[in-house]
């Protein structure tokens, strides 16, 4: 069943077009990503699909219904979005940050009751924050916060789950954590994620399949096996690589040429 529906999906700054013609669909319980270079519009996706962009050109429909064209607090109850880049500097205890993704559930300047609070710890209980409940945001490593962060995300209780770039600034270990959290979350609750990331071979790994954007457009929409191939990559990226595949798993990974 498709979640969501991208069609013809087109979006300028100030008369430069940045995303145009994007064309594809979300399934329930898919675990996507979004590749491409810096500058092909992934950013910009995501904002139009969470409806904070209202499209040019094309529509983004949830389940039918254009998604600009409903109320935040709506959208908020079936899409929740972990942004790149989230400032920490404040002081706030991981509780409280956790208990604020219940706001679209809450009529106005009414308090959180026992089903808010139950699901805040479901979902720190799931993201293993519970432990950092007293602690500050600000006092948290890289991979606690995206955690948090996540949290904080899933007591929307949303459908979909928007990230951009889940992984950034974070080492191999809390990258990993992070993505098998998200995998879990698929796998076990059906959420589905749509993912945008530089890291081709995460991506390769976690996701089921996988969109390239470029220049604007889609370069390839498929399954890592079936997309993520040495001319895609060489066309999208300019750079030479190399698309092997994993000897345990069989999926791409892509290396460099050195000196090519």
């Amino acid at each position: 069943m498709n979640l969501m529906e991208i069609e013809d999906l087109g979006f300028a700054y100030d008369g430069t077009w940045v995303l145009r013609g994007v064309t594809f669909r979300v399934a329930q319980g898919e675990f996507m990503g979004i590749l491409g270079p810096n500058g092909a519009g992934k950013s910009t996706l995501l904002r139009l699909m969470d409806g904070l962009l209202t499209p040019r050109e094309g529509r983004v429909l949830l389940e039918g219904r254009p998604v600009h064209t409903m109320k935040r607090r709506e959208v908020a109850r079936h899409i929740a979005v972990v942004p790149q880049g989230q400032a920490v500097d404040f002081a706030f205890r991981v509780a409280e940050i956790v208990l604020m993704g219940r706001s679209p559930h809450l009529k106005t300047w009414s308090f959180e009751g026992e089903k808010d609070l139950a699901v805040v710890r479901r979902v720190m209980e799931q993201t293993d924050t519970l432990a950092l409940a007293e602690r500050t945001l600000d006092r948290l490593s890289g991979g606690e916060r995206q955690r948090v962060l996540i949290a904080r995300a899933l007591a929307q209780e949303p459908r979909i789950l928007l990230l951009d770039e889940p992984t950034a600034y974070l080492d191999i270990r809390h990258q990993v954590e992070i993505l098998n959290l998200l995998k879990k979350l698929n796998n076990i609750n059906g959420l589905t994620v749509v993912a945008v990331t530089h890291d081709i071979n995460l991506a390769s790994l976690y996701c089921d399949r996988i969109v390239i954007l470029d220049r604007g457009g889609i370069r390839a929409d498929g399954g890592p096996g079936e997309i993520l191939t040495t001319q895609n990559i060489e066309a999208v990226y300019g750079v030479a690589v190399t698309a092997s595949r994993h000897e345990t798993t069989g999926r791409p990974v892509v290396t460099p040429r050195v000196g090519a």
